[in-house]
């Protein structure tokens, strides 16, 4: 009856909350306060100029140094709760009840949690990170043979069931209190187990709009590095300039493919280009594959795989004490850390909202094996071939990404036959990845701001997918990547304090259900 009463509770209150402004479905805090705080965010960067660079640059030094301990402790938190819940009795527990069957094949199921969950930063950071490790790193000589492996257990554990984990939590939650309790997608239901009433108040405004501002600048991120990528395709095989105008035009006619995402919806979309794109990203995967060293990779796959494993608890609690008061990991693990923190409300959202029917114990062994094992063979692929390419064949790669990250994929192509068509096929991934990231976003962000509509008038949608890269032009005019950076760390941290505590909140709400319904 408790929970009856708390549903209806509930329904009348989020209804009194999205009031119908100009005929849309607004949940004024959250849209209003959200929108509010990014505008003026823009505002700043544009007014600040080139103070803004060196603003975003202390901001991003003090937090990372004085609170990176703490994202390291969330993201450890969170996935021994993940782990924690999958082996547990409350596995069984299936999304919608007991007789929910799932709304997508496995297939497509993947295709649509790879594309949003990591996307845009595999191409971006495939060749880039693991030779960046294997010529400097605070654990062993550069350019040795302990560096490249050490190069690529550092990859995998910033790509790995760490950020994985992260996503699987806030998607459970959403989706068990969405599909099971009937519930809106609301980040502030989560909480219900432990705020209780309050989350209809200012804590649940503080939630929703913090986790709105955090997803969109989690967004802008990524969408800006990708566009770095496909201006730095675009100069290196055709001398487009590498500038930040140049990468502001390709921002906004990629935002403007992205509305062809949104009029399509989840099913003709997000969906259909998901699809596409992984078929395109695993085309480029296999022939880098077949055509590099391929007993090469498939060794390093395997042997990289045992290191990280081995290396699990030491790497994932490392906090760099005792070598250079966290000089290298500020800039690589706190990084990102707070980026998938920062990107984990619109993962998280999309997740749940296309994981519908499935038990816990098989949402949360997909989401966090899955997609970790093909990232890792994407990072192996490309990684080991690097490394291959610069220990044993022409050299080069490290030179390349050390003078310009985005510029390093298309040099690696060219180590390859067909270079051009490679590296056309490559911007077209970006591309794909690009509208996919932008559209998801949208739709997600659109979601809070409605008090948990699933589906809020698509004009809406718009209006945030044209902010999401109005923010990230501005991100890249104001600062590079450093601005870039800072944004992640800055909206990333906040939200880690919710995600710790969400925690708590999602065992205490799956125990609650099953104190009350047993395990149906």
């Amino acid at each position: 009856m408790a929970e009856q009463d708390f549903q209806i509770r509930t329904a009348d209150t989020i209804k009194n909350l999205d009031n119908k402004i100009f005929k849309y479905d607004i949940q004024p805090w959250v849209f209003f306060g959200a929108a509010g705080l990014i505008f003026a965010g823009v505002f700043f960067t544009i007014l600040a100029g080139d103070a803004a660079a060196t603003l975003f640059a202390g901001i991003k030094s003090w937090m990372s140094q004085y609170t990176g301990w703490f994202l390291v402790l969330t993201m450890n938190v969170v996935l021994a709760t993940c782990l924690g819940i999958l082996v547990s009795p409350l596995g069984k527990l299936r999304i919608g009840g007991p007789d929910a069957e799932p709304e997508f094949s496995y297939p497509s199921w993947f295709a649509m949690l790879f594309s949003a969950g990591m996307g845009i930063g595999l191409l971006f950071y495939g060749v880039a990170e693991p030779m960046f490790h294997y010529v400097a790193n605070p654990l062993s000589e550069p350019g040795t043979v302990d560096s490249a492996k050490v190069a690529m257990e550092l990859t995998y554990l910033h790509w790995g069931l760490h950020p994985w984990g992260i996503y699987a939590l806030i998607g459970l939650g959403l989706a068990f209190f969405g599909f099971t309790k009937g519930l809106p997608l609301s980040i502030r239901n989560v909480f219900y187990p432990v705020l209780k009433e309050r989350i209809y108040g200012g804590f649940g405004n503080a939630i929703d709009i913090l986790a709105t501002i955090s997803c969109l600048f989690g967004v802008a991120t990524s969408l800006a590095f990708g566009v770095q990528q496909v201006n730095a395709g675009l100069a290196h095989l055709f001398g487009i300039p590498q500038t930040a105008w140049v990468q502001v035009i390709l921002i906004a006619g990629i935002t403007g493919l992205a509305t062809w995402s949104v009029v399509r919806g989840l099913e003709g979309g997000i969906k259909l280009l998901s699809n596409i794109n992984i078929g395109l990203a695993l085309v480029l995967m296999v022939f880098v594959f077949l055509l590099g060293p391929t007993l090469f990779v498939l060794n390093g796959w395997l042997e990289n795989l045992g290191n990280y494993l081995q290396n699990f608890f030491v790497l994932g609690f490392w906090n760099e004490t005792y070598t250079d008061a966290g000089a290298w990991q500020n800039g690589w693990t706190i990084f990102y850390w707070a980026w998938w923190i920062a990107w984990c409300p619109f993962v998280g959202m999309f997740i749940a909202r296309v994981s519908y029917g499935r038990t816990l114990r098989e949402y949360l062994a997909c989401v966090l094996i899955v997609p970790t094992l093909v990232t890792f063979t994407w990072m192996t692929v490309f990684g080991n071939s690097a490394i291959y390419i610069e220990r044993y064949a022409s050299g080069g790669m490290a030179k390349a990404v050390q003078e310009n990250i985005p510029v390093s994929l298309f040099v690696f192509l060219e180590s390859f036959p067909l270079s051009l068509l490679t590296s056309l096929l490559a911007m077209v991934v970006v591309i794909f990845f690009f509208v996919t990231s932008s559209d998801s976003g949208s739709m997600v962000i659109d979601i809070i701001t409605a008090g948990g509509n699933p589906d809020p008038p698509k004009p809406q949608r718009l209006f945030w997918a044209i902010l999401e890269g109005t923010v990230a032009a501005v991100l890249l005019l104001g600062g590079g990547m450093v601005a870039l950076q800072t944004a992640a760390i800055t909206t990333g941290l906040p939200f880690a304090v919710v995600m710790f505590f969400m925690c708590f909140a999602v065992i205490k709400g799956l125990i609650d259900h099953v104190k009350e319904h047993g395990y149906d």
